[in-house]
């Protein structure tokens, strides 16, 4: 069979599979208010997490550093540079051109995050506190590590602030959402 073939069962198969979605399925939360970082999950680094900073051929500046309460990183020759919201890549292209400005031709930075900040989870739990992140760790992850719901919990209404968003506002959530460190999430107590 030849590819252009195979492509286009493929394709017909996958459409037809589209098409056959159920509409008794209703999200508990509207997507269209879930922020952002819901849909794409980008890793925003902030105040209190642990990176490994790793310079090509330069043993003197590769190291762990952690991000400060300013959200500011120290790093040997170059001084303090702001890491607050910026993805582990951007701060590596920042790490880089201030390494170019008369310290090293063609710096190569590679970063990893050693140490996540935690989340916390708050309300209707059985052991309300701070959890250490996991990639890739859901709302319901989340609420299961707290030990789960309490017999008070309004489970169906689960309410989340996210750590990067500056506005700091609560959100309706789904189960299934990707939690990020820093995050709080808060079950509320249900009306009897």
């Amino acid at each position: 069979m030849n590819r252009f073939l195979l492509s286009m069962i493929i394709a017909a198969v996958l459409a037809g599979l589209a098409g056959c979605q159920s509409n008794s399925f209703r999200p508990t939360v509207d997507e269209r208010n879930l922020p952002k970082t819901d849909r794409d999950a980008v890793y925003k680094l902030g105040s209190g997490d642990n990176l490994r900073v790793s310079v090509y051929n330069e043993e003197g500046i590769t190291g762990e550093y952690q991000i400060d309460g300013s959200g500011n990183i120290s790093l040997k020759l170059v001084g303090t540079i702001s890491a607050n919201g910026l993805t582990l890549e951007e701060l590596a292209h920042k790490i880089e051109a201030k390494l170019r400005e008369g310290y090293i031709k063609n710096p190569r930075v590679s970063i990893d995050v050693l140490n996540y900040r935690p989340f916390y989870v708050l309300g209707e739990v059985k052991q309300p506190g701070k959890y250490p992140y996991v990639n890739g760790m859901t709302v319901l992850n989340a609420i299961a590590l707290s030990g789960g719901y309490t017999y008070r919990a309004r489970e169906n209404e689960v309410i989340i602030v996210r750590n990067n968003d500056p506005e700091r506002k609560e959100r309706l959530s789904d189960e299934n959402n990707i939690v990020l460190p820093g995050d709080v999430i808060r079950v509320p107590e249900r009306h009897f």
